[in-house]
């Protein structure tokens, strides 16, 4: 009889004292391709680990390599995002840096990175020019790490990934910050390595998969349970919105009735020009959907509003009726706005806790430094309790599943109920449930006057309430128009044109 690829038998983990796993089994034979699903915090990134031999629960599981096979007998494990390191090997990088280190040469070029990962692992460049132009990322070979967003970091570790090709390639949440083309082009090329012999397993509860997938479960209450079809993997209850705090329920109040305006902006590094005369405005209570596909610009576009981006004084840019460059500090700024993205997540300082987190938010400040009044300790109870973080509210923040601490970072967004909510991808990391939550409180914000930029790829990831839309390509506008409703022809094709 043959083995199985990989087999579990009565996997147990608890963490503090929190079951994980119950007695989890699983058997995967050649020729399965699975896809794990399940809430946020159910065990799914802590199973691929275990698997990959990153946790030690090693004594429970078999891994069998196919020693036939010519692909590298690997279980290789791509997270859902990863931290970086400068040259010198240094990962504690400060949100702005982003924006202000291209000179200083400071992180990897993508060319260099790539070359040791080659080197590493024995691998033929010429096998990852293929996979390069599949996603699109050819052009970035000069650039630095610190210098690509989310969904461009997402892209080289799945080129990395695809290109050692291993016989086991373990992905989780491979959709995540990709734009509606690169996903497919992505299934495309998992739907090779299945071919070629990879056996795969994703962590997602996107619908949108590789056709090679043909098994489906979930991590419910510690166990695994296999699903007949992908469609009852993904089916969520309907949620009833709770009541939201009362300092939430008044309307922002506003300096001015304009939030930004930008004229003709252009912003290059060295030779490469990243926004081209850009010219927009958004006005108080507006709700703005920011599209376009990966490398359009949106990130460094988000940075001029969010007062991070030095080249915002060298162009015609008002910020909350204040011309940039007129005496104001980048804190007199960010006292405006709210905000949350997948690069604010990356270089946040999880070492604090839940509380602390969400506490830091009234005072823009990485980490809480300040002893709060009573009145603004109740509103950061309200949150905690209305997100459900209750049992959560003293733990340190990198001790919490992905899900968990993106919720903490979404409250610390709205803590001070600002002018202007920046939600950059907000939703990357929850499951549906929370999705769904959130954006009904998105929802509800929006009622009470408050002004939104809402960056995301998937319409069913979006908040009903937005009610503009600006797309950007090759870092021009190539569209402004109004979103009627999300019944809309608008609202209807979103994905296809991002």
């Amino acid at each position: 009889m043959q083995r199985p690829l990989i087999h579990i038998q009565n996997l147990n983990l608890k963490y503090q004292s929190n079951l994980v796993f119950d007695d989890l089994s699983w058997t995967i034979q050649k020729g399965e391709q699975w896809v794990l699903s399940g809430i946020s915090g159910s065990g799914k990134t802590t199973l691929a680990k275990a698997i990959t031999g990153l946790a030690d629960y090693a004594s429970e599981i078999e891994i069998n390599f196919d020693k036939s096979s010519q692909l590298p007998a690997k279980v290789l494990f791509v997270e859902s995002w990863y931290q970086f390191k400068n040259v010198e090997g240094v990962a504690n990088f400060y949100y702005q840096q982003r924006y202000t280190a291209q000179q200083a040469k400071e992180t990897l070029t993508v060319s260099a990175e790539l070359a040791y990962h080659g080197k590493e692992n024995n691998l033929a460049f010429a096998d990852v020019e293929p996979i390069l132009k599949a996603l699109g990322f050819s052009d970035l070979k000069d650039s630095q790490l610190i210098e690509l967003s989310s969904g461009e970091h997402k892209k080289l570790q799945l080129v990395k990934a695809l290109w050692l090709k291993p016989q086991f390639l373990i992905i989780d949440q491979p959709y995540v910050g990709l734009d509606a083309k690169s996903r497919k082009k992505l299934n495309v090329l998992l739907d090779q390595a299945c071919a070629d012999g990879a056996s795969i397993i994703i962590i997602s509860n996107d619908e949108e998969l590789p056709s090679c997938i043909n098994r489906f479960a979930k991590i419910e209450n510690g166990k695994l349970i296999e699903i007949s079809t992908q469609e009852t993997a993904f089916i969520v209850a309907k949620n009833d919105l709770g009541e939201i705090p009362e300092f939430l329920k008044e309307s922002p109040v506003f300096t001015s009735d304009l939030i930004a305006k930008m004229v003709d902006i252009n912003i290059s590094y060295g030779e490469k020009q990243v926004l081209k005369n850009i010219n927009w405005e958004v006005n108080a209570g507006e709700r703005w959907l920011l599209q376009g596909p990966n490398g359009s610009g949106k990130s460094t576009l988000l940075s001029l509003i969010n007062g991070d981006h030095p080249q915002s004084y060298a162009n015609e840019l008002y910020l909350f009726d204040n011309k940039r460059g007129s005496g104001e500090s980048i804190w007199d700024i960010k006292q405006h706005i709210g905000l949350i993205s997948p690069e604010f997540h990356w270089y946040f300082d999880a070492n604090s806790t839940v509380w602390e987190s969400i506490a830091s938010g009234l005072y823009d400040s990485v980490g809480l430094f300040k002893t709060l009044p009573y009145s603004k300790k109740s509103q950061v109870d309200e949150l905690v309790e209305y997100f459900g973080l209750t049992e959560n509210k003293s733990d340190l923040l990198n001790t919490l599943p992905l899900g968990k601490q993106r919720l903490v970072l979404l409250a610390r967004t709205i803590i001070k109920n600002p002018e202007l909510l920046v939600l950059d991808e907000p939703c990357q990391g929850l499951d549906h449930h929370q999705t769904q939550y959130f954006n009904q409180l998105i929802d509800e914000l929006c009622i009470n006057g408050m002004t939104v930029i809402y960056v995301g790829h998937y319409e069913s990831q979006l908040p009903n309430s937005l009610n503009k839309r600006i797309v950007l390509e090759d870092g021009k506008v190539k569209l402004i128009e109004e979103i009627k409703s999300k019944n809309s022809k608008v609202y209807q094709h979103l994905e296809l044109t991002v």
